[in-house]
């Protein structure tokens, strides 16, 4: 039964990209829980809190992407080893100095930054609102936190771009 009307072939390729992005957030999640165990020096309150904040958040975001493939009538993928196959996150120690573990978030997030863009275009073509705002959603919140992330790991006399900016 079709009740969504929408056309199940043009469907596939959304369902295909969701299990990949489901696959990249589980090793996003579990590289995070990672570093929340193993965060040593000097910033171990701030970072140790905030990877607890963003598993908690990726854990959500799991449950959610897998319940979008459910409602566009697909089952998730669902055993870690078929994860680590489609995944473009990789594992990695998690025994890493505290810059070096942001800066392999910063670029786990330009992976999932890319499926997401790749689930849009797919869904756009499917005419998959629903799909269409949920992601639309998580680019938001991942581009704010990759920035935010990215102030943490420069250094204080780093500037960013100031070409826009007139001087009066």
């Amino acid at each position: 039964m079709n009740y969504l009307n929408m056309n199940e072939k043009k469907l596939l390729p959304v369902i295909l990209e969701l299990n990949i992005l489901l696959a990249d957030y589980n090793l996003y999640y579990q590289k995070l829980r990672g570093f929340h165990w193993n965060i040593l020096g000097k910033n171990f309150f701030d970072l140790h809190e905030k990877f607890e904040e963003l598993y908690n958040d990726a854990k959500i975001k799991i449950d959610e992407i897998a319940e979008r493939v459910l409602t566009l009538q697909h089952h998730p993928v669902s055993q870690f080893q078929e994860y680590i196959k489609m995944a473009t996150i990789k594992e990695i120690t998690p025994l890493l100095k505290d810059t070096e573990m942001v800066k392999e978030l910063l670029e786990d997030h330009r992976k999932l930054l890319t499926q997401m863009r790749i689930v849009l275009t797919h869904a756009d073509k499917a005419g998959d609102e629903g799909t269409i705002d949920m992601i639309g959603a998580y680019i938001g919140e991942l581009e704010k936190l990759s920035w935010m992330l990215h102030a943490w790991y420069k250094n204080t006399s780093d500037q960013f771009d100031t070409s826009m900016i007139r001087e009066a």
